[in-house]
């Protein structure tokens, strides 16, 4: 159609050049000529429109409910609707959780600070350490060599004491384990405390790259519990291992304000014909350090109490110089079956004290008033498997606790 009319426009064009214009006549030859091109130009025009109608366009998609159940007359859309709601400034600031934007001493931007910006941000100095892993002996040897510009230590009432000194020493582990940590000796008022001693982690090269060494460094406290000065983390497998290195490094706070007390390592049995409750002080770790000089002397004093009233007092033999005794003693009491459910066992560690009274570290309760959860699983479990020893380690507690 479009080649047509180019066609008829040029034929047009072609003619007005080559015949010369002459005056409009009213002949019927050119009255019929008027006519049919009239009636092409219609007939061209209806079939524009007629394809203008037919030329497809973007469909317009009607989407109805979707209906479930079964027929009937009265049919309900389940087809979920969006709901609106205006909020107001109020709900709209309300959704905003602060905690995620505070910069605490745990977040992310630690990371992104260098040690003098650390240091003068939180002022709890400096820690100089090195790491070692020897590929023939398969362990990792941790350096803790001095600390410098270390914090006074803080009062009960929460201010520093200018003219104090701390006592501070060193814990070692490698995340995430923490119960298998090591520990520095104390050095009696001091801020720039010289260490120098090594400690050693038997563990596999590609398990070491995997954990993270954390150092932290506490201020001992022989009348309340150690406070915990600051840390320093460190990822293994951003450092060469075996290649070694020494790194002084700023301390951070820690979330961990307070070190913990200690663990202790038990086991019960009962034998119901005889009805004798048997008690194995097997080991205790990582005791709370109640001496400067030479660690702790640490027992174990254990009571039987029926009810609110006290039966029977033992105590295991202490033994001197360390944080990690092992006991491996036993004891046996009477209880009759019957009574068995409302006594409980008293579990205490002191530090041996030869020119005062005993400094207390930790305790726990087992039986029918328990100190936690912990406890109360090892009571019922000794209590499903009559005439079976059952092994438990547990995390001693305050007094207050």
């Amino acid at each position: 159609m479009a080649s047509r009319s180019s066609d008829k426009d040029g034929d047009s064009v072609h003619t007005a050049s080559e015949v010369p214009l002459t005056p409009r006549t009213n002949s019927p030859d050119r009255r019929c000529s008027s006519s049919d091109t009239s009636k092409s130009t219609y007939s061209l025009t209806r079939r524009i429109s007629s394809l203008e109608s037919r030329r497809p366009s973007s469909p317009l998609i009607d989407i109805k409910p979707i209906e479930f159940g079964v027929l009937s007359a009265k049919k309900e859309p389940i087809q979920p609707s969006v709901l609106r709601r205006t909020y107001t400034p109020d709900d709209y600031f309300r959704k905003f959780e602060p905690q995620l934007y505070s910069l605490d001493s745990n977040s992310d931007d630690v990371d992104f600070l260098t040690d003098e910006e650390i240091l003068s941000k939180y002022q709890l100095g400096m820690l100089h350490f090195s790491t070692q892993y020897d590929l023939l002996h398969n362990h990792l040897t941790v350096r803790v060599i001095e600390a410098r510009d270390l914090p006074p230590p803080i009062s009960h009432d929460g201010s520093r004491q200018d003219m104090a000194h701390s006592n501070p020493y060193v814990k070692i582990c490698l995340l995430p384990d923490q119960k298998n940590s090591k520990q520095t000796g104390v050095k009696r008022k001091t801020q720039k405390p010289v260490f120098e001693e090594r400690y050693t982690f038997e563990i596999p090269f590609l398990e070491a790259q995997r954990r993270t060494l954390l150092l932290t460094v506490v201020d001992f406290d022989k009348f309340s519990r150690h406070c915990v000065i600051g840390k320093v983390s460190v990822p293994l497998c951003e450092v060469d291992l075996v290649k070694g290195g020494h790194w002084w490094k700023a301390l951070v706070p820690s979330s961990q304000n307070e070190v913990e007390l200690g663990e202790l390592l038990l086991s019960l049995n009962y034998l119901p014909s005889a009805g004798r409750l048997n008690v194995d002080v097997i080991r205790a770790k990582q005791l709370l350090q109640t001496d400067v000089s030479q660690g702790s002397d640490p027992f174990v004093k254990i009571q039987l109490v029926h009810g609110l009233k006290l039966v029977k007092t033992k105590k295991t033999s202490f033994l001197r110089g360390t944080i990690d005794p092992f006991y491996n003693e036993s004891f046996s009491f009477k209880v009759p079956q019957e009574e068995l459910e409302n006594a409980s066992l008293v579990f205490t560690v002191f530090g041996h004290n030869m020119k005062s009274s005993n400094d207390f570290i930790g305790r726990i309760v087992i039986g029918q008033y328990s100190s936690g959860p912990s406890e109360s699983n090892h009571w019922r479990r000794m209590l499903n498997t009559h005439r079976t020893a059952v092994e438990q380690w547990h995390s001693l507690r305050s007094r207050a606790e």
